[in-house]
């Protein structure tokens, strides 16, 4: 496995492409109510990254793909296609997913919204997505292993009940978009990799109210839980600094630290 470690002129392209994708989540945010479509806000998300940022969509033609964000809906676990027909209902959990390229450098990032009022499960389910993340990314520092990432969401989310999604996965990023090493979101042999200063990767796990199984649909993109219950996912691009983590995408309405040190 080659894991790339980054130089000092490459974190600074990695800060600067973390936070135009952090941008986009919050331009976005108003827009999500009841009624508007899903294309709609794909629409916000590409004229804001092309027209404002002057930067790059990275979905665009990703293996195919035609939009700038993946936005998946209560049972859609991910990758979930934006569409003009797709109205949002009130209570709907959403998860909007956007990539953006700036001089080379990927920023990779996701959140969960909540359209009008929301159900107990839906709210709950949402908050501890948000809090496995949160606490993964707490213990990352140097000389760690890769599968304590891994080990924290899973025991996180199954004291709630809930169960953490095996099938899709965080990796490596920065010039690829899609890079090694994979990181899994439950606890799974990593291949003995251990964090170093250095390392960019996603953490993005996805959590569901039943079972972890999914399902894809026939358009081949679009993934579903198997039993039909809710589905939550946050995302964030970190670094692996010195002594801790950088989160590259945080956004501004976050209440968590952007650099943790440990001793």
């Amino acid at each position: 496995m080659s894991i790339k470690l980054k130089t000092p002129e490459q974190i600074e392209k990695m800060r600067i492409a973390g936070k135009l994708a952090a941008e986009v989540l919050e331009i976005v945010e108003p827009f999500v109510k009841p009624g508007i479509t899903t294309g709609e806000l794909d629409k916000i998300c590409y004229d804001h990254i092309v027209n404002v940022q002057k930067a790059i969509p990275a979905n665009i033609g990703y293996h195919g793909y035609k939009h700038t964000s993946c936005i998946s809906i209560n049972d859609v676990v991910c990758h979930g296609i934006p569409s003009f027909e797709k109205k949002i209902k009130d209570g709907d959990i959403l998860n909007i997913d956007v990539t953006v390229i700036k001089d080379g450098y990927h920023g990779d990032t996701s959140k969960m919204y909540i359209a009008g009022k929301p159900t107990i499960t839906g709210k709950k389910l949402c908050e501890v997505t948000q809090g496995c993340l949160y606490a993964a990314i707490e213990i990352i520092r140097p000389g760690i292993r890769l599968k304590e990432i891994g080990k924290t969401i899973q025991k996180y989310v199954e004291s709630f009940g809930f169960s953490s999604v095996r099938e899709y996965c965080g990796h490596g990023i920065g010039e690829v978009y899609h890079d090694e090493p994979q990181v899994l979101h439950y606890n799974a042999d990593d291949e003995g990799v251990i964090l170093k200063p250095g390392m960019t990767f996603t953490i993005e796990p996805m959590v569901n109210t039943g079972d972890w199984h999914t399902r894809t649909m026939k358009d081949g993109w679009t993934v579903k839980t198997k039993d039909h219950g809710l589905s939550a996912q946050y995302e964030h691009t970190i670094l692996v600094t010195d002594n801790g983590v950088e989160v590259l995408t945080l956004r501004n309405n976050e209440d968590f630290p952007r650099i943790i040190t440990h001793p």
